[in-house]
């Protein structure tokens, strides 16, 4: 039953990011009536989602009858170094619930339940939506902000002299590399919507002078320049034949002394719990052909666009560094 009721758990703590209830209740307790008058809502109903969400550990409800946060609350801050916000938001949006729920429609067909619903792809529809794509972009930042840490205590990259991330958004790991690293150089790119976005975070960062920011199309070219490459969360959008264009247009710019890093979940054999196998499913139903993959799967990959897979290097979160040398 708390399975089939997944669905209500999703959009009720997506209810609360979108109010701001934690960063209100970070100011102390609250009575619904309180929260209420400054969210503009109906404060017996959200009285009733803040008892629910209390119950999963989410708030808590004092004696008195407000609200207060708790550890797993704290997430749902906007200020938090661990903030979830964004990304709780972004699970309540139409444009997700929607697509999951015509989940059949996929399995049927094999074609994105998201396209078939809209029209569109996701990406175009970013295009087309500017609100949507903003708050896809600030859940995206919301998820690497997560693994950035823990991708950069795993791999080692004090070997490289300069890096480019492919379609790296708004340049959240590359600015952090590049902070890590001074003597490293380093390129963004992302579609020009996107770029803009980056160039202006690189800015803030102080790090205009040594990490370059370039519009692309991704299945027409990348930027060349750079020794090594990360396409981090972007092949696992797309199906095989655009998952290796991608890796090919990498491939045609990667020095002989440069790898192609791919940091992505890996899916792991056996029966077991994985994040990645959960996720799969999101692609299968938000994007064009996108999957989580297998070590198997990226070896296939890396092989057919030029790569030898040496090495998968595991983080203390769901991602890997999927690591690839030219042939």
């Amino acid at each position: 039953m708390r399975m089939l009721a997944g669905g209500i758990t999703t959009n009720a703590i997506a209810v609360a990011a979108k109010l701001g209830i934690s960063d209100l209740l970070s100011q102390g307790p609250k009575s619904p009536v309180e929260l209420a008058s400054v969210t503009r809502v109906h404060a017996p109903s959200l009285y009733r989602v803040l008892r629910f969400l209390a119950s999963l550990g989410i708030y808590a409800e004092t004696a008195d009858g407000k609200f207060e946060l708790t550890p797993m609350a704290q997430c749902l801050r906007g200020n938090h170094e661990k903030s979830l916000r964004d990304w709780a938001a972004m699970r309540g949006e139409e444009w997700v619930t929607r697509p999951h729920g015509a989940m059949l429609h996929a399995v049927q067909t094999g074609r994105p339940a998201f396209d078939h619903i809209f029209g569109m792809n996701a990406f175009q529809y970013f295009q087309k939506n500017p609100p949507a794509s903003k708050a896809f972009d600030a859940a995206m930042r919301s998820i690497t902000a997560q693994s950035t840490g823990a991708i950069l205590d795993s791999y080692d990259f004090s070997e490289i002299p300069s890096v480019a991330d492919i379609a790296g958004g708004t340049g959240g790991l590359i600015i952090e590399i590049l902070k890590a690293h001074p003597s490293m150089t380093g390129t963004l790119a992302d579609v020009p919507h996107v770029i803009e976005g980056g160039r202006k975070a690189v800015e803030e960062a102080g790090l205009s002078d040594r990490c370059q920011c370039y519009p692309c199309d991704i299945f027409e070219a990348v930027p060349a320049g750079a020794n090594s490459y990360i396409l981090k969360h972007v092949i696992n959008d797309w199906d095989d034949e655009h998952a290796i264009t991608i890796l090919k247009n990498c491939r045609d710019v990667v020095p002989l002394s440069g790898k192609l890093l791919v940091i992505e979940s890996v899916i792991p054999p056996g029966n077991g719990p994985a994040l990645s196998k959960l996720v799969d499913i999101e692609m299968l139903v938000m994007t064009p052909g996108g999957r989580k993959r297998t070590e198997k799967e990226f070896r296939a990959l890396f092989d057919e666009a030029g790569f030898e897979l040496s090495r998968i290097v595991p983080t203390p979160q769901a991602e890997s560094v999927v690591e690839g040398v030219p042939l």
